[in-house]
């Protein structure tokens, strides 16, 4: 039975949706930038918005703990508590290194600077109440001394699992309202897998699994085998979202950290970065494809049903099952993308700095209050159309070309993470 979906207009910028089946939070993996989706969290949670099901990979698995383990009016101070805890202040060079270019009339590089130095120390001294380099690094393959896969790591995550419990309550995670599901790769035989509180208990390990990228975080132990984050294998959720969701009404509010779209590199580092961007983003872009796709053969088959009598397609198997195809429900998907800062480079997913946060954060909800300035976009599609998407970002002038390239080449890629509703 469908579940009302309609918030009531008790705030000035509380949102009135439609009746959705499933409103769904789709959160990608991206380290650093995982706090512009706890800015898009709170845009929704100030809107009225409560998802139904969160669901999120890497940083966003974490993510997703803080939300689903919380009560509504307490998760964006939980999250707020999440971000301050990992982030740290700059230290002495930092402060320095980004004051001296500034009184010289060189902001923008005092900026760059602290980035990267922000950058140097979450390498060489890990984050607070996240992750510690190893004192003895693992060793490289010497048999006689073996590790666990647990144990084979730049950085000891143990601090992460305290972290967790004390901004989420699984209990609340475990027998809350909302669905939480969130990916990791087994080790040992490559497949993605969904951890999902729906058909297991789910404790710290779970999520903290989903955000293990080797070789800098160790794999960890559930159950006897070992899981890496899920990424490795899809940077986004949203798969299991679509498989789930064929025959309901479902918006999904998709909150991704890498953007398919940049400038051509210039050099390695550029390289690096756009590297990042593309492999990290591309399998949004190959889902909504795919959905696209699979929208367009549905409405096929129904045309082609209507040309068999309504007996007949109760009659056999295989009409029936068609004609469930052929009824499938609408999706509406509104992407938040993260765009890159101007001080960023190839860094910018281990860049935890406090001011580096809270730019992403305000990113995050400068993008969700804009969205909800459209409210055509959370209509419901119509069932003969099935699938649409929106972006705040997809009509927003290009880049500039750089300026030592001729006019008659651009650095622009115009791919973005999403197709257009079809």
């Amino acid at each position: 039975m469908r579940r009302s979906r309609r918030n009531t207009l008790t705030q000035a910028n509380h949102v009135a949706l439609p009746d959705y089946d499933e409103v769904c939070l789709v959160l990608q993996g991206g380290g650093a930038l995982g706090s512009y989706q706890a800015g898009v969290f709170e845009g929704l949670a100030e809107s009225g918005v409560e998802p139904t099901w969160t669901s999120g990979i890497s940083i966003g698995a974490l993510n997703t703990a803080i939300i689903a383990g919380n009560a509504p009016e307490d998760r964006v101070a939980a999250l707020r508590g999440f971000w301050s805890t990992v982030c740290q202040p700059a230290d002495l060079i930092g402060n320095v290194g980004a004051f001296v270019p500034a009184a010289f009339g060189f902001a923008n590089l005092g900026r760059k600077f602290s980035s990267m130095w922000a950058a140097a120390r979450a390498l060489t001294e890990g984050q607070k109440g996240f992750y510690s380099p190893r004192v003895e690094l693992p060793n490289f393959g010497a048999r006689p001394h073996r590790k666990r896969p647990n144990e084979v790591s730049y950085y000891d995550t143990s601090a992460l699992r305290s972290t967790l419990l004390q901004y989420a309550d699984f209990d609340r995670i475990n027998h809350g309202d909302m669905r939480v599901s969130v990916g990791a790769v087994n080790v040992r035989n490559g497949n993605l897998v969904y951890f999902d509180n729906r058909n297991m208990r789910l404790a710290p390990e779970h999520f903290m699994a989903s955000g293990a990228l080797p070789p800098g975080f160790p794999a960890v132990e559930i159950d006897g085998e070992f899981y890496w984050d899920g990424g490795l294998v899809s940077n986004t959720p949203l798969t299991e979202i679509v498989r789930d969701c064929q025959r309901k009404d479902t918006l999904v509010f998709q909150v991704d950290l890498w953007s398919a779209r940049g400038t051509l590199p210039g050099d390695f580092l550029d390289v690096s970065e756009r590297t990042k961007d593309i492999q990290f983003s591309s399998r949004t872009r190959a889902i909504t494809d795919f959905v696209s796709h699979n929208r367009k053969h549905s409405r096929l088959i129904k045309e082609l049903l209507e040309h068999i009598p309504e007996k007949a397609r109760r009659a056999h198997p295989l009409l029936r099952e068609a004609q469930k195809i052929a009824d499938g429900g609408a999706m509406n998907v509104v992407h938040l993308i993260y765009k890159n800062k101007f001080f960023e480079g190839h860094y910018k997913d281990y860049e935890f700095s406090i001011d580096t946060m809270d730019e992403h954060w305000a990113s995050g909800l400068e993008d969700i209050r804009r969205s909800f300035a459209h409210p055509e976009w959370f209509e419901v599609p119509s069932h003969d159309l099935g699938f649409v998407t929106h972006d705040v970002h997809r009509y927003e002038p290009a880049p500039e070309p750089a300026p030592e390239m001729p006019k008659a080449a651009s650095n622009t890629l115009d791919d973005e993470n999403v197709v257009e509703g079809v």
